[in-house]
Parts: C-alpha cells; structure tokens; sequence
C-alpha cells in the first residue's frame, strides 16, 4: 500500500454529475474540469465522465495546455478555455478544436491574423458585475457588433460570471443575470444567433433555476460540495475525495516531554504518538497543527505538534495501533469522518482551496 494517497470515488463522482443533470433538467452541462478536476486527477474523471450514456455535453478548463491534453487523452467533446487567448498559442486552438474565450478587439484581431480563411468557434464572455475578464456588460452589444463584422468567426456561445451566487442574499447575482438576460434579449430582437448562453456555476445550480439557460457549469458540485454553508442544499451531494495516509513509527512521549518544532505540544502524561509521512509540502496546512485529527481504525485521534513538511503526528494514547495501520485525514471510517469542511473552519478558507493543494505529486486512486 502507498503510504499517503488521495482515494477519488469516481461512483460519487457520477452519482453527483447524474443528480446535477436531473436538477437543471433540458439544460446543457459543462463539467468544469480545470485545476487538474480541482486536485481529483482531470484525466482519469474526465474519461469516466466521457464513458456515461449521459456524458457531459462540454468542459471547462482554465489553460489551453489543459485542452490540449484532454484532446490527446481522445476527448472529444467541445472544449471552452476560461483565460484569454495569446499571440504564441493560437495555432493550438484550431490545431486541438479547442473553443477560446474572446472580449475584445485584440482577441478578433489575434485569431484573424492567423486564420488563413478558417473559421474558429468562439464564446464571447460578459462581465456583468465580476469585474475580472470579459467586455463591460454595457458595451458588450457595441462589442458583439463589431464581432459579427468580421468573417473568421462562429458564434458557438455566450456566457458570463456570477460573484455572489454561493451567498444567502442573491440581489447582486440576480442583478448579473438580468444585466445577462438584457443581452440576450436584444440580441433576439436582432435574430442574432449567439449560440448557448450559459452562466450558472453551482451556487446558481442550487438555488437560482431562472440562471439556467441553454447550458450550466457545475464545478466544485460535481466532487460533492457546496459552494459555501450559504446556499440550499437542493441536489444530494457525495464527497469524491478521501485523503489517506498511514502510521509510519510510533513514539513513547512522557509527561512534560515535547513534540516537534517550538514545542507547541507537551504531554501532560505518559503517551505514545503515530507518526504518518506526510505535511504541508503534501497539502497538510501547517495551520492545521494542534487543531485537527486522523480517525485510525473508525476512531479520531488528535493531531499534536507542530506540522512538518513531511510528517504530521497523532496521540494514540496506549490503544493497540501498529505501524501501517491506515489514518483517514479526510474521509469516512466506521462511524467517523473527518470532512474537508472541518477543515475549513480551522483555516478560515473554502473547499476550493484544499482540494487544488494536495501536491500532484501525491498518487490518485481511483475507485467505483
């Protein structure tokens, strides 16, 4: 057995893209898949998610290296990259049939360059109130005119980004979506064909059916967590991801002895201590020091001292525990779990970022 690995349910993966396709109904989806399917290993869910009679109809990454290696991997569904396209990358995009994010002229401009008399699916991005990337909600018609001028173009979709939809008082994402829907209606009063519109990640997916459009992008959803302990819980949700180690040595600590650096734990009576090989260069935040647990054999067990790079110990007290014994840090055992929102709460952060910190270099194990 692998000392320390990150163990993907691809079953719960399924189970939660199937109950997202049942919620949103005759919607598309876009499975977001960027940042490696938010640390879950984009390959190996991508071609399980492929392999389903109701296969997602598109994904989402981030980086057009990300497309590309779907598009090796025999990926072929559509593909749409988030970031803005560049000068260096272009030829890649129609080499792979990757679809680009465009929102300004430099865009239209880039891509004609190139394009020797072929036409390149595009999706025009809006900002409507994110602030990031995309052409102003209020110049996007001027923008989408000036789009349809040209000639190296198809207008594949249309799309935009909500900042406040994992949030209880939705008044600014409902703000975005009408300054969204605004745009689309005038671009049917003109008979513009501007593809799929599509704006609703998970936290609109839960709670904002009117977001739904003609395609929705559930991300952090599909590996089986809310967006945040603010929205509905309106589609059953299973965790995919189970971080795993196990107990390497264990140690006798007496009382008023120390472990690890500063001294942050001393012993307050005879103990012994399960040391596990793995730390914060594995994704274990050092924050988590003294304030976290391991379940080992379905019981919890505190984590004591101070967080190493590659190392983390547990006081087990005198109960009969063995080198190579498993440690659940995340996951399910017997009656106990430690969930990634307990996390959370201690680091002051969203699921988001525990999932994509788990070192690559950690082996994924994949399991149905």
């Amino acid at each position: 057995m692998l000392p320390t690995f990150v163990e993907i349910n691809l079953s719960n993966l399924k189970f939660n893209f199937l109950n997202i396709r049942k919620k949103v109904k005759n919607s598309k989806v876009m499975a977001v898949v960027k940042a490696n399917a938010y640390g879950h290993g984009m390959l190996k869910c991508v071609n399980y998610l492929s392999k389903l009679p109701d296969k997602p109809d598109y994904y989402g990454v981030t980086f057009l290296e990300e497309a590309i290696e779907l598009r090796k991997a025999n990926i072929t569904q559509p593909i749409l990259v988030f970031t803005p396209i560049y000068n260096s990358n272009i030829a890649d995009y129609f080499k792979y049939d990757v679809i680009p994010t465009i929102f300004s002229k430099e865009h239209i401009d880039l891509i004609k360059g190139i394009s020797n008399g072929r036409k390149m699916k595009v999706h025009i991005k809006i900002d409507t109130g994110m602030g990031r990337l995309g052409v102003r909600y209020d110049e996007a018609l001027e923008f989408i005119d000036y789009f349809l001028s040209k000639e190296n173009f198809i207008l594949d979709g249309i799309y935009s980004h909500f900042a406040t939809s994992d949030e209880r008082k939705k008044d600014f994402a409902r703000l975005q979506l009408k300054r969204f829907v605004d745009i689309l209606n005038e671009l049917k009063r003109e008979k513009i064909n501007y593809g799929l519109a599509h704006m609703a990640n998970t936290g609109a997916i839960l709670d904002m059916p009117e977001s739904y459009l003609d395609m929705v992008r559930p991300g952090i959803s599909l590996y089986g967590y809310y967006p945040s302990r603010e929205t509905s819980e309106s589609i059953k949700l299973k965790p995919a991801m189970s971080l795993i180690t196990q107990v390497s040595s264990i140690k006798k600590i007496k009382t008023g002895e120390s472990v690890s650096y500063g001294r942050k734990f001393i012993a307050k009576k005879n103990t012994r201590v399960a040391v596990a090989p793995f730390g914060y260069a594995g994704g274990f935040f050092r924050e988590l020091s003294n304030k976290s647990f391991g379940i080992i054999n379905g019981k919890k067990y505190k984590q004591v001292g101070q967080v190493c790079m590659d190392l983390v110990m547990f006081d087990i007290g005198k109960d009969k525990i063995n080198t190579g014994d498993k440690i659940i840090l995340i996951g399910k055992q017997k009656k106990s779990e430690i969930n990634i929102w307990d996390w959370t709460e201690t680091l002051s952060t969203i699921p988001y970022e525990i999932m994509c910190n788990f070192c690559p270099g950690i082996p994924r194990i994949f399991i149905e």
